[in-house]
């Protein structure tokens, strides 16, 4: 057989090799194309993670409360640095503590990474050189107060949210992360190419908040006024509009610094008799009395089972009407009778106490209010007198606000509303009612009530000299480990402003003040000055075209209860005597025995002794608001100027080819003005 030639066999041995080699180059271009190519990819293009910016957040007109930065986070590989002394130059300007300047040029050292998060701007120079890499991250920046911190919430060096908003909302908030791709040679050095993609990060949803910064501004600095006069331990205010369940304003302030959350939402406490204007609503919608009936309220002593209850105004007896104006807890328990227990109780939870009121805020707390199975021989007592149930100042807010919108019962609104990045809508606040837990005429009643409250009765210091205003004031015993505590109180008030065409519901808790700490001395002045604040301030959530016909009228006591202008104006009657009286010289009379003169028979002379003058201390009144008088009647306007503490100057409006409105005042309505300060009035020419 002959044998096969060498140099067949070497051509064979390359057929077949040429073959294999085909083969496999089909089976890596066809078969594992995509394999393949994927693995080049992950040699040659270098990915980053670009972080999403946050959602912004705003107030209600538009000013940014929070919104996101771009920062990086440095990580340096010091065998790679090649110029050291430059690079320690340019992290100690970035502010890199020293420390931290030492490792990043230690060549010991393989990869260090530097704590801490700087502006890109500041390290520019530092990322510039070989060996040293920057991780973009995304921090969160509050232009706000403390109390809107509160609200807002807070995120981690991470980007994660904490607590507030930022946690409620942080699915609308956060936003989708991009890629940033690079071309990457055989050293490892990256470098842009236009071939290659990268995938920008796409900005989350930005939230408007109901909230007002102007009026937040004014609560606040109230708020911290208050709780310092007082000596305090902290406070809360609720400023809400009640027809369409927006919060405008949310202030809390604590001693404790541990205490981040807004505890006008997450504290509950026990509202005492801000809640008796609710138990006569539903007596009077029951038909179970009425305004004038009288209840023997026992001179303001009285022994109820086991328990005295006692009355701070005491009388033989009062109307319902007084009841509710001095707050006798005798009359409103008495009273209270007429409702069964589930009746009482069913009262007070279509009212929305005991349940969260659904606003998107984590800590958000539910109050208590325990059902009839589990009461005590006292609590109808307790309950009608404002005590074991607790709620927190925004569901007494929420309250309050059905009385002042005519009876419907509103889910408080946080959020205004949510646009994508783009500016698409994807959310607006709607009012959106709970439930009707009065007739209009019954919540009619009731701010007729509150208005004599403060008219006449335990807030007067509330009273503004230009519109009317209801309310009704609270003085609460404090619990501490389950048991009431001696000598400390919270002091509340609730109040409807205007009464008669209402655009605010506030709520002022003070807590544990410091010697008077009755409801209506210490909480309700503050609603007052945040009230007056508002007034005078260009934004603060007022509608001023309403206001004006919410100004008092020239016979002011006819709002009054009789008995009432009667005892105000013997007060005043005796004020304006004191006044007219000489202060100076004073003279001392008094009647000598006649021992004392020398003469046993003689009869007793009158002695005159002049004391040295003493001038009254001058009363220095504060500055106020000019009030809204336009549209009223000329003699109105003036009594209303007069009533605000200002003097008037009656002018012609200048004709300037538009004829003014009348009742157009200068300084303007809601400017601020010293008391005494003349105000002129244009009238309509």
């Amino acid at each position: 057989m002959p044998r096969p030639d060498r140099l067949a066999i070497v051509h064979g041995s390359l057929v077949v090799f040429a073959v294999a080699l085909i083969g496999k180059a089909a089976q890596v271009q066809l078969f594992q194309a995509d394999r393949w190519r994927e693995s080049a990819a992950r040699q040659q293009i270098a990915d980053a993670s670009l972080p999403a910016p946050r959602g912004l957040i705003s107030d209600a007109s538009g000013r940014v409360l929070v919104e996101s930065r771009e920062l990086v986070h440095l990580r340096v590989a010091p065998r790679e640095v090649t110029d050291r002394d430059a690079l320690r130059k340019r992290l100690s300007a970035a502010g890199v503590p020293a420390e931290w300047v030492k490792r990043a040029t230690d060549v010991k050292r393989a990869w260090v990474e530097i704590p801490g998060r700087y502006l890109p701007s500041d390290v520019a120079p530092a990322t510039a050189m070989r060996g040293v890499h920057a991780v973009p991250s995304i921090d969160r920046v509050l232009s706000t107060s403390p109390a809107v911190r509160r609200i807002v919430g807070r995120v981690d060096e991470r980007g994660k949210p904490v607590d507030g908003i930022e946690l409620a909302l942080d699915s609308v908030l956060l936003g989708q992360r991009g890629t940033a791709l690079m071309l990457r040679d055989a050293r490892g050095g990256r470098m842009a190419s236009p071939s290659v993609q990268s995938v920008e990060a796409r900005p989350g949803h930005s939230v408007t908040l109901t909230l007002n910064q102007g009026l937040q501004d004014i609560a606040e600095r109230a708020l911290s006024e208050a709780v310092a006069k007082a000596e305090a331990t902290g406070g809360d205010i609720v400023v809400l509009e009640p027809h369409r369940g927006e919060i405008l304003a949310l202030a809390s302030q604590r001693q404790d610094p541990r205490a981040t959350a807004a505890t006008a939402i997450s504290e509950p406490f026990e509202p005492g008799s801000t809640i008796k204007p609710f138990m006569a609503a539903a007596l009077l919608q029951r038909k179970r009395t009425h305004l004038d009936e009288v209840v023997n309220t026992e001179n303001g002593v009285w022994r109820y089972g086991k328990r005295t209850i006692t009355d701070v105004h005491k009388a033989p007896q009062m109307s319902l009407r007084e009841i509710i104006r001095e707050s006798s807890n005798i009359g409103i328990v008495k009273l209270a009778m007429k409702l069964s227990p589930r009746e009482q109780y069913e009262t007070l939870r279509d009212l929305g106490f005991g349940a969260p009121t659904g606003v998107p805020y984590p800590a958000e707390a539910s109050g208590t209010l325990h059902p009839p199975t589990r009461w005590s021989a006292t609590t109808a007592a307790s309950l009608a007198m404002g005590y074991e149930m607790a709620a927190t100042p925004l569901q007494l807010a929420a309250a309050y606000g059905a009385i002042a919108n005519g009876g419907l019962l509103l889910e408080p609104a946080l959020v205004k509303e949510i646009r994508d990045a783009e500016g698409d809508v994807k959310f607006r606040h709607e009012a959106r009612p709970v439930r009707r837990v009065m007739p209009p005429e019954i919540a009619e009643t009731m701010r007729g009530l509150l208005r004599s409250v403060v008219d006449s009765g335990t807030a007067t210091d509330a009273d503004l000299a230009s519109y009317t205003l209801g309310g009704k004031s609270g003085t609460v015993r404090r619990t501490e480990g389950g048991r009431y505590a001696s000598g400390k109180y919270n002091a509340v008030f609730a109040g409807i402003f205007p009464v008669d065409n209402p655009q605010f519901v506030i709520i002022v808790k003070i807590d544990n003040p410091s010697g008077v700490y009755y409801g209506g001395k210490v909480a309700s002045p503050v609603s007052k000055v945040v009230l007056q604040a508002a007034l005078a301030a260009r934004d603060a959530a007022l509608d001023r075209a309403s206001l004006a016909h919410s100004v008092l009228p020239a016979n002011r006591d006819a709002y009054r209860p009789k008995d009432t202008v009667v005892k105000k104006a013997a007060a005043e009657s005796a004020l304006a005597a004191r006044a007219a009286a000489p202060a100076v010289p004073v003279e001392l009379q008094r009647e000598m025995p006649a021992a004392e003169v020398g003469d046993a028979n003689a009869e007793p002379v009158k002695v005159v002794v002049e004391l040295p003058a003493r001038p009254a201390p001058a009363t220095v009144l504060p500055p106020r608001a000019v009030p809204a008088v336009q549209g009223l009647p000329v003699r109105d306007a003036v009594f209303a100027l007069h009533r605000a503490g200002f003097r008037v100057r009656l002018a012609d409006a200048p004709r300037s080819g538009v004829a003014p409105s009348a009742g157009r005042t200068q300084p303007v309505a809601g400017a601020v003005a010293r008391a005494g300060a003349m105000v002129t009035l244009f009238r309509e020419p």
